[in-house]
């Protein structure tokens, strides 16, 4: 068992979409064949069987449906999934189960179907309420359908979420301002809502190289992201983490988790997962390509291809970078059991006299509102 309780979940990796959208650096793929259902069902199971052998007696607060597109399993896949889950470990009474949803009627028309399979909150990959700018990114369905996607969410899900994508190309602060605010007008009690970023090998990439692509300078970006701040708020959803809103209570558990450094099994193509064995707390990562992890996991098990005891060291680097994304920010004695040796006091004094990090009543380490549109930064610099 882990000697820090910050809970355990399940993240579950669907890996098929039905386009690439060109921002996207996520472990999706198009089938235009399809793909056969009973056969990944199968998989899902075997893999978590090898997962509960390495980290029994376990008692799952959340499970995660993500992907990919992981509206396009059958809610009986979804189903079954959860029943094995269940047979493996324990659920908490209170356990998290959320599924992220592209908000296309065709997928909206399951929700009845996963609700019944046991899923009890939803994320919606809305991206955008401008039509011109969801065609931009890639994404299929009308801003119409997505708000009728949420309408229906809130009728079908006790908690729900959705995303956005800011300082996109060409977005004005007033323009994002009447945008986010009437996302909130739908009442959500969870916002995820992220800049957008060019990441590697995407299509967005190549276009930037080419100058298709015009992202908006530093100082508009900076106005956009204390936009967000204020408008969120005001409307009783602040920030918990660098892009996550929520009402108080209704923050994602199963995110909490990873922030938290938690425990963690991952099952599907391209999954990750940190769990403590005797031989102290693993990173495993499974087999990216969708039909050779099928055939993996049928034919051996598992489809681990990456398997990292961790030293002391890199867990206290993992618990800093995921722990400092929290507004309630890390106990600075966790980072030294883990190291070994405390945080450097002469690189916390330095930042906190420019206002990037202090310490709450509570003798908590936290970055400040300041610090964290540069919080690479000051990550990289407590932990030299």
């Amino acid at each position: 068992m882990p000697p820090f309780d910050a809970g355990f979940g399940v993240y579950v990796h669907w890996p098929f979409c039905l386009a690439k959208c060109p921002y996207c650096d996520f472990n999706s793929h198009v089938r235009h064949g399809g793909w056969d259902e009973a056969g990944y069902l199968a998989a899902y199971r075997r893999e978590l069987q090898h997962m509960a052998a390495l980290a029994p007696a376990r008692e799952v607060k959340s499970i995660f449906f993500g992907g990919g597109t992981p509206s396009l399993m059958k809610p009986e896949t979804v189903a079954g999934i959860i029943e094995e889950i269940a047979a493996l470990w324990s659920l908490s009474k209170d356990c998290e189960i959320t599924l992220e949803a592209n908000p296309t009627s065709v997928e909206a028309g399951r929700f009845a179907g996963y609700r019944a399979a046991g899923v009890n909150r939803v994320s919606l990959g809305v991206q955008s309420l401008d039509a011109t700018d969801l065609a931009t990114l890639g994404r299929k369905h009308t801003v119409e359908e997505a708000l009728d996607a949420v309408s229906l969410a809130m009728r079908h899900f006790e908690r729900v979420s959705f995303d956005l994508i800011y300082a996109r190309p060409g977005l004005d602060v007033s323009r994002w301002r009447e945008e986010l605010k009437r996302a909130l007008d739908f009442g959500p009690s969870h916002l995820s809502l992220y800049q957008l970023t060019i990441e590697p090998g995407t299509t967005y990439e190549q276009l930037y190289a080419a100058g298709k692509i015009i992202l908006p300078e530093e100082e508009l970006a900076r106005a956009l992201y204390d936009e967000t701040q204020a408008v969120c708020e005001a409307y009783g959803l602040p920030a918990y983490e660098v892009s996550n809103h929520a009402r108080p209570g209704q923050e994602s558990r199963h995110n909490l988790i990873y922030w938290r450094y938690g425990e963690y099994a991952g099952v599907g193509p391209g999954a990750h997962g940190r769990l403590y064995t005797e031989a102290g707390r693993r990173a495993l990562a499974t087999e990216r390509s969708p039909e050779a992890w099928r055939d993996g996991v049928l034919g051996n098990g598992h489809a681990i291809v990456s398997d990292e005891t961790l030293s002391g060291e890199n867990e206290a680097d993992e618990f800093l970078l995921m722990g400092l994304r929290l507004r309630e920010g890390i106990d600075p004695a966790r980072y030294t059991r883990l190291a070994g040796h405390p945080i450097d006091a002469g690189q916390i004094a330095r930042l906190s006299e420019v206002g990037l990090v202090e310490f709450t009543p509570h003798g908590r380490l936290r970055v400040t509102r300041e610090g964290f549109p540069v919080l690479n930064a000051v990550v990289a610099e407590l932990a030299s």
